[in-house]
């Protein structure tokens, strides 16, 4: 059963463009992006070569966004200290609606601002919310599309197997 839902998984992924993210054994490296945060600071991805990296891509008008929003900020605050780093990247056109959502939201990690939608489309992201796992390689190890209760404690386990290796 398991092989099956594995063999279904990759499948889907195979279907959906992104392959690779979805298969841990393909290891693509993650492409490269910078973008402005909401402190006016610019974010490259490559930079950050070293550490385990999760790009949650997020909108305010989605629903399970923000709900996952806390439980991604309670995964920053745990790993941030150990070689984790949580990018929130926002998918909004305007980014005072993106700012004013994640300050309600009271999170801390950086939240940058994808108003042109360019670094969304490098990812081929149809899905919101969608997160991508990046090891210490800058290799994109896990992908997520959508988001349901719990699914937080499978980006927990990967971080941590991440932060092992």
């Amino acid at each position: 059963m398991r092989m099956i839902r594995l063999l279904l998984a990759a499948a889907l992924a195979a279907a959906s463009g992104l392959a690779a993210a979805a298969n841990p054994a393909a290891n693509a490296v993650a492409p490269d992006f910078t973008l402005r945060g909401a402190d006016g600071r610019n974010v490259r991805l490559d930079e950050l070569r070293g550490q385990v990296v999760l790009v949650n891509f997020w909108a305010t008008w989605c629903g399970p966004c923000r709900e996952e929003m806390p439980r991604l900020e309670t995964l920053y605050e745990k790993y941030r200290k150990s070689g984790f780093v949580l990018l929130g990247v926002n998918v909004d056109d305007d980014p005072r609606t993106a700012l004013a959502a994640a300050a309600k939201l009271n999170v801390s990690f950086p939240v940058l601002l994808d108003t042109d939608k360019k670094v969304s489309k490098l990812y081929d992201l149809s899905t919101m919310p969608s997160t991508i796992v990046i090891d210490r390689d800058g290799k994109m190890r896990f992908l997520h599309r959508g988001y349901r209760a719990g699914t937080e404690s499978d980006y927990e386990q990967q971080i941590r197997g991440l932060l092992k290796e």
